[in-house]
């Protein structure tokens, strides 16, 4: 380690959405990205999410968090056009609105008391009767009440962002240590040295923490800036369906449905905290069918052509660490929770900023 010269300005570990977004981003403003990643970059809850851009339909309680999602959906178009200016992948960003659905007095109840909190936050959407919701999407039930439709919002379709950002970041010249094994931050008792791996240790001037759910675990962190973040599963599952049978992100009771180009619905998710158990159940997948065929009984005869799970990651506030920490040189981006495919173009101008 002694007089190894510094390679990197900045080495980011965790090689998911996240990482690699502040990757490009820092690679854009000239900087010598190293990036670390234990497996295949872009394959853990970045490969599991379901992409979708709702920070109002969340209808997110903390304010300033609200506006940082907010923001971030805002700066999406241009985020894409760089990415795909860069690496030549387009991750089909679709802003085609998302539509609530109730099949209840109080779920349209529900569905009303969202919409006037909405108008009063100048949020472009709509309460639709019956016959609205049922000529956006002729397939869903005909019991449907209504719905709120949110207009800016959508979905991007995240396996192609990961390819997308993984391209881009190429392009602009990251080097990414795939499968890199007992990853550690290397520091001594004023600031960060650097990254050492089965690779190598590769000094570099800062370091991002941006490993997800398993940011809390990474070695070599003083334990006064080791951050609370814990895993929470989720598990999905795809359909293969004639293309425009459901044709925006269509939230039920019980389950969201997601289309993608390609003819796949994404049906998620589960909300399980049982720690880094990634197993797909029975109970799993049934609860996820059963939601989406009340609301959409036309899927039935679709066939199942996929399952699988991931881990997001939460903190005990619920609210992501995006910054510096007590260390000089060690920045942290995790605890993202649900929203970690639609902070991503913020949270790497914030840490771009920041470094």
């Amino acid at each position: 380690m002694g007089g190894k010269e510094i390679d990197a300005d900045v080495a980011v570990i965790g090689g998911g959405i996240i990482g690699l977004s502040i990757a490009f981003e820092l690679s854009w403003r000239g900087a010598r990205v190293r990036v670390f990643d234990r497996d295949e970059p872009a394959r853990a809850a970045s490969w599991a999410a379901a992409g979708m851009l709702a920070p109002h339909t969340e209808m997110i309680e903390d304010a300033s968090f609200r506006a940082l999602c907010a923001d971030s959906l805002a700066m999406y178009p241009e985020f894409v056009s760089r990415l795909f200016a860069a690496g030549g992948i387009d991750p089909h960003l679709r802003l085609d609105g998302i539509l609530s659905t109730a099949f209840s007095e109080i779920e349209m109840e529900d569905c009303a008391a969202r919409w006037e909190t909405l108008r009063r936050r100048s949020v472009k959407a709509q309460i639709l009767d019956r016959d609205d919701v049922l000529r956006l999407e002729p397939s869903l039930a005909s019991t449907v009440r209504g719905g709120l439709l949110v207009e800016s919002e959508g979905q991007i379709d995240n396996r192609l962002l990961g390819r997308a950002l993984l391209a881009a970041c190429a392009a602009r010249g990251v080097t990414i240590h795939a499968s890199a094994r007992d990853i550690a931050l290397e520091c001594d008792e004023r600031r960060v040295l650097g990254v050492r791996s089965d690779q190598g240790f590769y000094p570099s001037g800062s370091v991002v923490n941006a490993c997800g759910a398993w940011a809390s675990q990474l070695a070599g962190v003083p334990i006064d800036s080791v951050v609370e973040v814990e895993p929470v599963k989720g598990q999905m599952l795809a359909l293969q369906i004639p293309r425009g049978l459901i044709q925006r992100v269509v939230w039920a009771p019980g389950a969201y449905l997601v289309p993608r180009d390609d003819g796949r619905l994404l049906i998620g998710a589960t909300v399980e905290d049982i720690g880094f158990d990634t197993r797909v159940t029975a109970r799993g997948v049934q609860s996820l069918l059963d939601a989406a065929l009340r609301a959409a009984p036309a899927l039935r005869d679709c066939a199942l052509t996929e399952m699988w799970s991931g881990v997001r990651p939460s903190t005990p506030s619920g609210l992501p660490q995006i910054g510096a920490t007590s260390i000089a040189g060690y920045f942290v981006a995790v605890g993202h929770y649900r929203n970690g495919i639609l902070l991503a173009p913020i949270t790497a101008r914030r840490m771009a900023d920041a470094l």
